[in-house]
């Protein structure tokens, strides 16, 4: 299982010739922080987290592609697949072995078929479908930093070539695959995609990364927070806790900007500054909880448990959780987050 330990973040190539980014940093130890423990840290995993976890699985496996909307906000939406697939992998499976071995299996299966000629991976009618392409790159970006599947790597350039060639010239990407407009959200799906490749060894420009850091730094507020585009000023939690997320992922571990971001979200902790039922939960707390782990110290002693808690409360009694795009996508983001203490998906490597 701990081959999930190698891989995470970022790129492709267009053509011979362009340069990959510099060697990532070597990994900080998240097993050793000031709350003390190895493996998952003392009481951050307990006996019932655990029983959560097993029947949300359990859920997610009879029920991943089985409903009808084909859009992002739907379960068949194969970037809403693709996050089932992190789940499982944040378990230690992996395509073919562990004990959800067979859906991973499946749902690669499900995003190499989505992955058309341009690179584009959509299933989708309509809707956004940069969304679904963000979270199923990253999907690949573990997968072949696992297996080293030549078949996977071929999908995962094709796929972060689009990203490379359809970044607008702020820096950043939105709903379609057309270098026009911009926003934070999509954004943000498209760096963690970027990262994940970069990780698992695949060629990126180093250019397109500083620009699309350069575009979220241009969107932070003065409170910390974040805007959504450029031209659409004012802090939000969900687009916040992505934007956090992405300077992490891009190497800033520390100065002005992570201070004021870090600060501006410790003031939306779940239960205190945000809602159980507000529309963006589940994509908000998903972001927040990665930048959370990744600050460490006295972020993630706080947040940790109050999510939790959270997340506790809202599981419905069959093991799933209802949320803004459906069950699936739901129940994928909540096992994501409650597993991260598990420190098997290589996202949350520094």
């Amino acid at each position: 299982m701990n081959k999930c330990l190698v891989l995470l973040m970022a790129g492709v190539v267009a053509s011979a010739g362009v340069a990959l980014l510099p060697a990532a940093e070597t990994p900080v130890d998240r097993t050793k922080s000031t709350m003390g423990g190895s493996g998952p840290l003392k009481d951050e995993l307990d006996d019932a987290t655990r029983a959560r976890v097993k029947k949300g699985l359990d859920w997610l496996s009879k029920n991943v592609g089985k409903e009808n909307a084909a859009n992002m906000y739907g379960g068949n939406s194969v970037g809403i697949i693709a996050l089932a697939g992190l789940a499982f992998m944040a378990d230690g499976n992996m395509p073919g072995e562990g004990v959800y071995g067979k859906e991973v299996d499946r749902i690669l299966d499900v995003v190499m078929k989505a992955t058309q000629e341009s690179g584009l991976i959509t299933n989708e009618g309509f809707g956004s479908p940069m969304y679904g392409h963000g979270f199923a790159t990253l999907f690949l970006a573990e997968v072949y930093g696992m297996t080293q599947r030549t078949d996977v790597k071929e999908k995962l350039q094709l796929a972060v070539r689009l990203i490379v060639q359809t970044q607008n010239k702020e820096g950043g990407w939105r709903y379609q695959p057309a270098p026009v407009d911009a926003d934070t959200s999509v954004t943000i799906c498209e760096i963690m995609a970027l990262r994940a490749a970069r990780n698992a060894g695949i060629k990126v420009p180093k250019s397109t990364i500083d620009r699309a850091i350069d575009y979220v730094k241009k969107c932070q507020e003065p409170d910390g927070g974040f805007s959504y585009m450029l031209n659409s000023r004012g802090s939000a939690f969900p687009r916040s806790a992505a934007s956090t997320a992405a300077l992490y992922y891009a190497g800033l571990y520390e100065g002005k900007e992570i201070e004021r971001a870090t600060a501006y979200l410790m003031k939306n902790l779940p239960g205190k500054g945000q809602n159980m039922n507000d529309y963006h939960y589940f994509y908000g707390n998903y972001y927040m909880c990665q930048a959370m782990f990744m600050s460490g110290g006295d972020s993630w002693a706080k947040y940790w448990p109050a999510l939790k808690a959270e997340l506790a409360k809202k599981q419905q009694g069959d093991g799933s959780w209802a949320g803004e795009a459906g069950p699936v996508y739901a129940t994928s983001m909540s096992l994501i987050m409650l597993q991260v203490p598990n420190r098997l998906l290589p996202i949350l490597q520094k």
